[in-house]
C-alpha cells in the first residue's frame, strides 16, 4: 500500500462509534463531523425497515446506523483491495471521497423504507447527490480531505463520469454483488429482526475479493459459497421479512394514499423530500380534510392494517398493466365494481388495494478468477434458471381489503373466480 493511500485509509481514525453489529467503528474527526450534521441526523429518524417492526418488533434500527456500517465495511474493503494492487490507480482524495460516499449513500433516502420508491419522484440517489453538493455537507466533505463533486458522482450514477476510471471503480464497489451496502443490511436486518437468514461471514468474503479496475472486484473459486449465501440470504429476507404480507399491507396503504394525493394535487412532489418517518405521517394527517385516503396513515400507525384476502402468482401476460402504479387506483376501482356486482352491495375502491412487487433482482455479475467466467457460468449451483425461479416465486399479486370488508370477501366463494377473470377488471 502506497504511503499516501495508507495515510488516507489508516491514519487519524481516532473517533470511535460503538455499533451493535461491528463493535468499534473508527472515523477521523472530520468524518465524525459528517455524522453530526443536520442532513445525516435526519437518517437517525428513519427506520431502516419502515413497517417491518409491525411483524418483527426489534426492527427499529435506523438508516443512520446502517450508513455508518456501510462506511465501516467500505473502509475495510478498500484497505483490502489497496493492499492487493488497487493502490496503483487510486488517489488519497478519491479514497476519502469513497468513504464519504459510503457514509452518505442514503442521505436522500425517503422515509418509511420503500413506500415512496414507486412514486413519480426524483430518485433518492439524485437527492443524495444534491445534498452532498449543498451546505453544510459540501464544506464538511472538503474538510475530510475528499472532493464533494467526486463523492456525489459515486452515489448518483446519472452524473457524468467522463471516463474517470477511478470514479467508475468506486461505483462498482458501492453497488455490486458483494458491496458494503448489501453486506451491512443483510447482517444488520437479520440481527434486529431476530432471524438467522441474513448473517454473512464478512471476514472470509473480504479475504476472497481481488481488485479489478474495470469490474470493481473479482472473487476466487473459494469464495463461490459466499456468493451463494448472499443470494439465498437475500431471497429468504425478501420472502420472510421485506415482503412479508403484513409489511406489504402497511407499505401499500401508505403508497395508495400518497399516489392519490399526488394525482389530485393535494400533495406536491417536493413536499415528500427530506422528510423523516414522523414528519411523513404528520404531513399525511394534515391533509385528511383534502382526501379521506390520508386517514390510512393513522390506520397504519395504530396497527389497523388492511387484511390479505387473496394472492396469486404474477403473470407477465395478464398482470403487466398493474406494474404502472399511476394506473393502480383505476384497477382497484374496476375490481371493486366487479365485486359490487357479484355481492350485491357497494364495495368502495378506497377499501381495496392491489399490491404488486417492485422490480427485484439477485445479482450474479461477479467474475470468478481461476474459473475465468462470470458467476452464472461458474461451478456454482446457482445457474441462471435457478436464480430466475427464486425471483419468480417472490412475485405474488396480493389483494388487501379494509377490515370492514376483509371477512366478507374471504368468505365469498366467488372471489377466486372474479380474481381469475382478469380481463374483466384489468380492462378500463
Amino acid at each position: 500500500m502506497g504511503d499516501a493511500i495508507y495515510k488516507a485509509l489508516e491514519e487519524g481514525y481516532t473517533d470511535p462509534i460503538r455499533d451493535v453489529l461491528w463493535g468499534h467503528i473508527y472515523l477521523t474527526p472530520a468524518l465524525a463531523a459528517l455524522t453530526k450534521s443536520a442532513p445525516f441526523m435526519r437518517l437517525c429518524r428513519i427506520f431502516q425497515l419502515g413497517p417491518v417492526y409491525c411483524v418483527y418488533p426489534g426492527a427499529t434500527h435506523t438508516r443512520a446506523s446502517h450508513s455508518i456500517g456501510v462506511y465501516h465495511l467500505g473502509r475495510r474493503l478498500l484497505i483490502n483491495l489497496t493492499g492487493r494492487g488497487a493502490g496503483g490507480w487510486l488517489t488519497p482524495v478519491g479514497a476519502r471521497s469513497f468513504l464519504c460516499a459510503c457514509l452518505l449513500h442514503d442521505l436522500g433516502h425517503f422515509p418509511y423504507t420503500h413506500s415512496l420508491k414507486e412514486l413519480p419522484l426524483e430518485s433518492h440517489e439524485s437527492l443524495t447527490g444534491k445534498g452532498i453538493l449543498a451546505e453544510p455537507l459540501k464544506n464538511l466533505i472538503g474538510a475530510a480531505g475528499a472532493d464533494p463533486v467526486f463523492t456525489a458522482a459515486i452515489v448518483d450514477t446519472s452524473l457524468p463520469a467522463q471516463g474517470d476510471t477511478e470514479l467508475l471503480f468506486y461505483r462498482k464497489l458501492l453497488s455490486g454483488v458483494l458491496d458494503p451496502d448489501k453486506l451491512d443490511y443483510l447482517n444488520r436486518d437479520a440481527r434486529y429482526c431476530g432471524v438467522p437468514y441474513g448473517a454473512q461471514d464478512v471476514d472470509f468474503i473480504l479475504s476472497r475479493l481481488y481488485p479489478d479496475q474495470k469490474r470493481g472486484v473479482n472473487i476466487d473459486s473459494r469464495g463461490i459459497p459466499s456468493v451463494e449465501s448472499i443470494l439465498f440470504s437475500k431471497y429468504l429476507m425478501y420472502r420472510t421479512v421485506y415482503w412479508h404480507h403484513s409489511v406489504r399491507s402497511a407499505t401499500s396503504m401508505i403508497k395508495k394514499a400518497l399516489i392519490r394525493g399526488l394525482e389530485t394535487g393535494c400533495l406536491a412532489p417536493e413536499e415528500l423530500y427530506n422528510l423523516d418517518d414522523q414528519s411523513l405521517f404528520a404531513l399525511m394527517e394534515s391533509r385528511v380534510g383534502k382526501s379521506p385516503l390520508f386517514s390510512l396513515a393513522e390506520k397504519v400507525r395504530s396497527g389497523a392494517l388492511f387484511g390479505l384476502v387473496a394472492e396469486f402468482p404474477y403473470d407477465e401476460g395478464d398482470h403487466r398493466p398493474l406494474l404502472d402504479i399511476k394506473n393502480r387506483s383505476a384497477y382497484e376501482n374496476a375490481l371493486a365494481r366487479s365485486l359490487s356486482e357479484e355481492l350485491g352491495r357497494s364495495i368502495p375502491g378506497e377499501g381495496i388495494i392491489i399490491d404488486v412487487p417492485e422490480p427485484f433482482s439477485l445479482e450474479t455479475g461477479l467474475y470468478v478468477q481461476g474459473e475465468e467466467c462470470y458467476f452464472g457460468e461458474s461451478s456454482s449451483a446457482f445457474k441462471a434458471e435457478t436464480v430466475q425461479s427464486f425471483i419468480k416465486s417472490l412475485y405474488v399479486i396480493r389483494i388487501y381489503a379494509d377490515k370492514d370488508l376483509e371477512s366478507m370477501l374471504k368468505s365469498f366463494p366467488g372471489l377466486k373466480d372474479i380474481l381469475h377473470i382478469k380481463k374483466r377488471w384489468l380492462q378500463l
